[in-house]
């Protein structure tokens, strides 16, 4: 078993048991997709041949908008293509508000997706946790948030940007009612059932 009292890497040092011997570019289209050849030293002291394909989208930022009084929260519901093509037959996903970083800091990002896509203007938001979505493939980490809301904080439309394809719809559940949906299958996104699994082990009024 792994000794637990063995240190990580330091988060961006790089490892000594990866030695990194070619790298491919497979597509640059969207967002880059590479083929790399590696050797990796495994447990038992030798060293392995192993070649990975990589997505790199970016890191993102994610946010539970909910009002403890009220017990609710705040969701989205927007077209994911790539659901649509997977069995989702309207390709509809209830979702937490979220996007990419884009070169800003993770507080910075949220703030403005959450305009972008709610309309709410948020207050303190609040850092939870970090973490790989999909990391068999995907590069991409996520910094999770949670931030109050109350109804006069909501000071445009949302919606998101047409001319990103972007057509959302704003939703509001009580906690009970979203994490019903989770039950029933209504919601299937990762990062949404992760918040909400959050908030209701800690409580509403311990996210602030």
């Amino acid at each position: 078993m792994p000794n637990p009292t063995t240190p990580p890497t330091p988060s961006g040092a790089p490892s000594s048991r990866v030695k990194v011997q070619d790298v491919t570019l497979l597509s640059d289209s969207w967002y880059v997709l590479k083929k790399t050849t590696f050797d990796y030293l495994r447990s038992d002291g030798n060293w392995q041949r192993q070649s990975r394909e990589t997505y790199d989208r970016g890191n993102g930022a994610v946010l539970l908008l909910f009002n403890a009084a009220r017990n609710t929260v705040v969701l989205i519901r927007q077209f994911r293509f790539p659901t649509f093509v997977n069995g989702n037959a309207d390709g509809m996903l209830i979702e937490a508000c979220a996007g990419q970083l884009d070169g800003d800091d993770p507080e910075t990002c949220i703030r403005r997706e959450a305009m972008e896509e709610t309309g709410f203007q948020i207050r303190n938001p609040r850092k939870l946790f970090e973490a790989y979505m999909s990391p068999g493939s995907v590069t991409e980490k996520l910094h999770f948030f949670a931030a109050e809301y109350e109804a006069a904080d909501r000071v445009a439309q949302g919606g998101g940007h047409e001319h990103e394809g972007e057509d959302i719809e704003v939703l509001e559940f009580t906690l009970p009612e979203a994490m019903e949906l989770v039950k029933t299958g209504a919601i299937q996104d990762g990062k949404t059932i992760m918040l909400l699994q959050h908030a209701a082990l800690v409580g509403l009024k311990n996210l602030g």
